[in-house]
């Protein structure tokens, strides 16, 4: 492994300021080419401390230069209503840091990967089909489907949630602040994610970025609701895809990832680890960082 080295910086995204890393190899790695760049975000609600800070560690110390940052209206990043996730500017802001990072004179903008995991895995897999300067997509634990998650999230409070929704576009339309639900709970309050992997998953973020609030506003979950990365996964060939899975996951289900790697087009790869949605930041991160370093190496290098 080499050395690298990390700069904060602030990278500016369709109005708005992200907060990221810079990481940039050093010693041999960085030749007179450039780097190659690897594109890094976040799940839903989630900030760059959140364990995915060690995936950008091993990827620099393999000689790959990272952006990783924070989604707008999340953790030191602009933006705002502050907890408002709309996918469609989150993928737009992933093809902008790559803008960015691509001007640098350290990278090679002919050599660029993007890695996204839970929410922003379906970003990857949504950038890989639409950009081609992408050369290789990494997509951890991906969304597939809103409207499926939804439904089965909701059960049969489906209608309820639906008036929910109404309601609060109707507040929002009168002037009224936007409503918001906890991620997980606090103070009696129900969260999004009930589990106590969930739990615990986002609950170290308290410890681990002091600018993280347990909060998303309620139109956050209508928008993912309706985002559908599942789509636009044929379209990612022939960009090379490397699809990493949890064999039990139930918040981005098991059986929607693995039908939608079947429509893949090739080159692509499968990674199965055991477990649920979280345990590749944990248990089983360092099979989740090998099998992505290994496709990365074989594509961007």
């Amino acid at each position: 492994m080499a050395g690298y080295t990390r700069e904060s910086r602030r990278i500016p995204a369709n109005g708005v300021e992200l907060d990221g890393w810079l990481y940039l190899p050093t010693g041999g790695h960085l030749s007179g080419r450039g780097a190659p760049l690897i594109v890094m975000s976040h799940g839903f609600a989630a900030v760059k401390e959140l364990h995915i800070d060690k995936f950008a560690e091993r990827f620099a110390g393999a000689g790959f230069a990272v952006a990783l940052y924070d989604h707008r209206n999340f953790g030191r990043s602009g933006g705002g209503p502050r907890g408002e996730i709309d996918p469609r500017e989150q993928v737009d802001d992933m093809r902008e840091v790559m803008t960015w990072a691509a001007a640098l004179p350290q990278i090679d903008a002919s050599r660029i990967g993007v890695w996204g995991t839970s929410f922003s895995g379906g970003h990857a897999i949504m950038v890989g089909a639409l950009d081609r300067r992408v050369r290789c997509v990494v997509s951890q634990v991906p969304t597939i489907s809103g409207h499926e998650i939804l439904l089965r999230r909701s059960g049969p409070r489906i209608q309820e949630v639906r008036a929910a929704f109404e309601e609060d576009r109707a507040a929002r339309h009168r002037g009224e602040p936007p409503r918001y639900r906890c991620v997980i709970q606090q103070d009696g309050e129900a969260g999004i994610y009930p589990s106590a992997e969930a739990e615990a998953f986002y609950g170290a973020a308290r410890s681990l970025a002091e600018d993280w609030d347990n909060r998303v506003t309620l139109r956050s979950s209508e928008m993912a609701g309706e985002y559908e990365p599942g789509a636009w996964i044929a379209r990612v060939g022939p960009t090379p895809l490397l699809m990493v899975v949890a064999e039990q996951d139930t918040v981005t289900p098991t059986d929607l990832a693995l039908e939608a790697y079947a429509r893949a087009r090739e080159p692509k790869r499968l990674c199965l680890l055991p477990g649920g949605h979280f345990d590749p930041y944990t248990t089983h991160a360092e099979r989740a960082m090998g099998a992505a370093l290994d496709w990365f190496g074989l594509h961007l290098r």
